[in-house]
C-alpha cells in the first residue's frame, strides 16, 4: 500500500499548493485589506469587484486574470483585464485486477487546467487611470 500512500501525497500536495485563494490573497496584503473602507472588504470578501477598485483590490478580489489587453479609442487608453471560469480538473484514479492468478493495482493522479480562449472568459475589468471604469460579464 505504500504507492497509495504516495499517490495520495501528491494529490495532497496539488491541491493545497496549486490552489489561490481569496483567503490567500487576503492575508498576503493583509494591511492593505484591511485599510480600505468596510464596503471594499466586504465586495472583496465577495468575490466581486466595483467601479473605482484599484487594481491592487482587484487582484485580491478576483487573483490574477488570465489575460491583459490594451484597448485604444478615440477617448483614450485603458488595460483589460480577462478572466475566466474555474474549470480546473482535479481526479485520483485507481484501479485492480487480476489474471490467471495473479493481481495488479495501479493509481493515476490528473490535473488539467482549462485551454483559454475568448470564449472562455467570463468577466472582463477595465481600468482607466488605475481605476475599474468597467466590469464586464458575459452573459448566461
Amino acid at each position: 500500500m505504500k504507492p497509495l500512500r504516495i499517490l495520495f501525497m501528491a494529490a495532497l500536495l496539488i491541491a493545497v499548493t496549486g490552489c489561490n485563494t481569496l483567503d490567500k490573497r487576503i492575508s498576503t496584503r493583509q494591511s492593505q485589506f484591511d485599510a480600505w473602507p468596510a464596503e471594499v472588504r466586504e465586495k472583496i470578501r465577495a468575490g466581486r469587484v466595483d467601479i473605482g477598485f484599484t487594481p491592487e483590490q482587484v487582484l485580491v478580489a478576483l487573483g490574477e486574470p488570465v489575460r491583459k489587453y490594451q484597448r485604444t479609442t478615440t477617448e483614450g487608453k485603458s488595460e483589460v483585464w480577462a478572466y475566466t471560469g474555474s474549470r480546473v480538473g482535479f481526479s485520483i484514479g485507481l484501479g485492480m485486477g487480476s489474471y490467471h492468478g495473479g493481481g495488479a493495482y495501479a493509481g493515476g493522479v490528473a490535473y488539467e487546467t482549462p485551454t483559454y480562449g475568448a470564449e472562455d472568459e467570463r468577466v472582463r475589468i477595465v481600468f482607466e487611470n488605475d481605476r475599474v471604469t468597467s466590469v464586464e460579464k458575459r452573459a448566461k
